[in-house]
């Protein structure tokens, strides 16, 4: 399967925009949650945090299809997601849900930005 760059930024900004939201939830909502009480609620949402993971899983898979995202950029997607599963899904990390959120997160969108990256440059090359 030929993955041209729109294709791939159709794939890979909202698989980055996903893994920015992700981030900002685990650490920007629980500080505005001290000021605005309200929104408290959403910071401690475990349901939410399982809707990201799941809303994360068909760009991750999309990526790891195509045979051009290569090894740095699958092993980031792979290694970034399995964090985000194991922060939001396994209950004996949950004292570690926000670190490994925070960094799979960070990873995962990582590993989108070089995929996007290497399919724009093969589209230069």
């Amino acid at each position: 399967m030929s993955t041209t760059p729109s294709r791939t930024a159709a794939i890979d900004a909202p698989a980055i925009a996903l893994s920015s939201l992700c981030f900002i939830h685990c650490l920007i909502l629980p500080v505005l949650s001290a000021s605005l009480p309200s929104l408290g609620v959403l910071a401690e949402a475990e349901w939410l945090h399982k809707a990201f993971v799941i809303a994360a899983l068909p760009f991750a898979l999309i990526a790891l299809s195509s045979k051009q995202t290569g090894i740095i950029a699958s092993s980031m997607i792979v290694t970034g997601f399995g964090l985000l599963v194991a922060g939001a899904f396994v209950e004996a990390l949950h004292d570690y849900e926000t670190l490994l959120t925070v960094i799979g997160a960070i990873i995962l969108a990582s590993g989108h930005l070089v995929r996007w990256a290497r399919a724009t440059s093969s589209d230069h090359s």
